[in-house]
């Protein structure tokens, strides 16, 4: 695999993987999730890019991100800040306008999900040349941790609903750890009318409508160790309605 690589690289043609990374309040996660993206990136020798989305944090994480930039390189960390919370779809349409990779990664900036699932992303990618790869917390070893029971039935109750009433062809529909090929993505977005939680769900019935192929890699999903989670009453009744709405109208 390696070698390979290495032939690919010098031929000029090898994937790029560009990590989309929408952040808001993240100063204290973000230095930290960058270190280990940068360590699994190295150590599997593909290339990529870290794009940081953040929508006017007042908590400074875009300085820390420039900081960041300065250590790792400019070419590695590339910053798109925008003045202010625009929703996550934006932001990666926003993101995917300066990615140079042929490949995009999605993921949360708050260290629920680890870069080390990443090569595996990669390598289910290319043994079936599929469309999209998404992680899942519900298949084979995956799992979450650090979640209350309160939030465990939540989200159980939110992909059960799902599954019934929309079929996906995927067992974890409302994760946010994906790659997708970046001519997928795009359409992807085009087509997507959702905002919120309701948005990663309907990028995975929008996919299966296209009739794009679609892999899952079982992952650990790991609850913010800082910062407070963005989940709550409004956002638990704006999925239901999204829900209802994918349903009649897919």
């Amino acid at each position: 695999m390696a070698a390979v690589r290495e032939r690919r690289e010098r031929d000029g043609t090898a994937d790029v993987y560009s990590v989309l990374l929408p952040t808001y309040n993240e100063r204290e996660n973000l230095p930290i999730i960058v270190w280990l993206l940068v360590k699994y990136f190295g150590e599997s020798g593909y290339k990529y890019e870290i794009i940081i989305i953040d929508d006017g944090s007042p908590d400074g994480t875009l300085e820390v991100a420039k900081q960041l930039q300065k250590i790792y390189g400019s070419d590695k960390i590339l910053l798109r800040p925008r003045e202010k919370k625009l929703g996550l779809g934006t932001a990666y349409v926003h993101g995917m306008q300066h990615a140079s990779g042929n490949f995009i990664i999605i993921m949360d900036a708050d260290l629920s999900h680890h870069p080390k699932f990443i090569p595996e992303f990669i390598k289910k990618q290319k043994e079936g040349d599929l469309d999209v790869v998404s992680g899942t917390r519900y298949i084979g070893n995956g799992g979450v941790y650090g979640w209350d029971l309160k939030r465990k039935i939540i989200s159980r109750g939110a992909n059960f609903l799902s599954q019934v009433l929309l079929r996906p062809g995927a067992s974890d529909l409302t994760g946010s750890f994906r790659l997708y090929k970046k001519s997928v993505l795009q359409k992807l977005v085009e087509n997507c009318v959702s905002k919120g939680y309701v948005f990663q769900m309907e990028m995975i019935v929008r996919a299966r409508q296209f009739n794009y192929t679609i892999g899952e890699v079982p992952i650990s999903f790991v609850d913010r160790v800082y910062g407070e989670s963005k989940l709550g009453g409004n956002e638990i009744v704006s999925f239901l309605k999204g829900l209802l709405t994918l349903f009649a109208t897919t």
